[in-house]
């Protein structure tokens, strides 16, 4: 059996691929949860997970001395991370979560690893729900500890857009901003979920929240309706996108969906709406003030 997969693969794939080849994989659950839906991704990983998955620690591998959630740690730090955890140039890492949705989070695992230089790394299709529903094992059994190895990262920094880019492209429009939150909170309505945030959105972005990529299922959608998505919402896949969210997790649906052209806004909604002035705060409900 080769290894060679795509973004996405199906629990069948990982099924086989885990027993023929499983020196050469690595499975990580990457689950993360908002924490007002009250859910212990940690806690749920030690009762459930995938046969030999070891547990990514999205909330907590990240750059801590900042204020905002989920920023991408140093080359250094990341580098260390992976390595722990039994990666190498040579793995191929299989990553996925525990959400209803089927995709919650993985998304932002599997581009961590790939603005990092690794781009061995595929989503689980469905998640966990869809392994289960296809009659896969789960254990709740101690992931044995694998020998560290070594992960040299390298930091893709045209895939990733700060605050001051995202200021620069209110002028000079190089590329497409990309909100994949929900509409509500987009447009202003619906409240986000974080304290002292205001909901609404940049100016000139995209609302193409990340569950329309999904099937009912918990599927991600095929290429060609994938694409049509896009364009119905006015996305030019042939012109630079870059995706954002309330902290740039599920802004990775959209780079997921179109990798080959999206950089993603690290900083997300949560610094947009601290640093912006309130007339680039747009929002149908109340807005910013100052």
């Amino acid at each position: 059996m080769s290894l060679h997969a795509g973004a996405l693969v199906t629990s069948r794939w990982l099924a086989e691929a885990t027993r023929l080849l499983p020196n050469k994989l690595r499975i990580l659950d990457a689950s993360w949860y908002l924490p007002k839906v009250r859910r212990s991704a940690k806690s749920e990983f030690r009762g459930r997970h995938i046969p030999g998955a070891a547990f990514f620690e999205l909330n907590e591998r990240c750059d801590r001395s900042s204020p905002l959630e989920h920023m991408l740690p140093s080359e250094r730090t990341f580098a260390d991370y992976a390595g722990a955890l039994g990666v190498d140039a040579d793995t191929h890492v299989v990553v996925y979560d525990a959400s209803d949705f089927g995709f919650f989070s993985a998304p932002r695992a599997w581009w961590m690893f790939r603005v990092f230089g690794h781009g061995r790394v595929s989503v689980l299709d469905g998640g966990l729900c869809a392994w289960q529903r296809d009659g896969r094992p789960v254990s709740d059994q101690q992931t044995v500890r694998r020998e560290a190895s070594e992960f040299k990262a390298s930091l893709n920094r045209s895939w990733v857009k700060s605050y001051q880019d995202m200021v620069d492209n209110l002028d000079t429009k190089n590329f497409q901003a990309v909100d994949a939150r929900p509409a509500g909170r987009f447009r202003g309505l619906d409240p986000e979920p974080r304290d002292n945030t205001e909901p609404g959105h940049i100016p000139n972005s995209i609302s193409l929240p990340f569950h329309s990529f999904l099937s009912p299922s918990g599927h991600f959608l095929p290429e060609e309706r994938l694409r049509a998505l896009f364009c119905d919402a006015g996305v030019d896949l042939g012109r630079p996108v870059c995706a954002s969210c309330g902290s740039a997790v599920t802004a990775c649906h959209v780079a997921l969906a179109a990798h080959q052209c999206v950089s993603v806004y690290d900083g997300g909604w949560s610094e947009w709406y601290a640093r912006a002035a309130p007339h680039d705060v747009i929002s149908e409900g109340r807005g910013k003030r100052l």
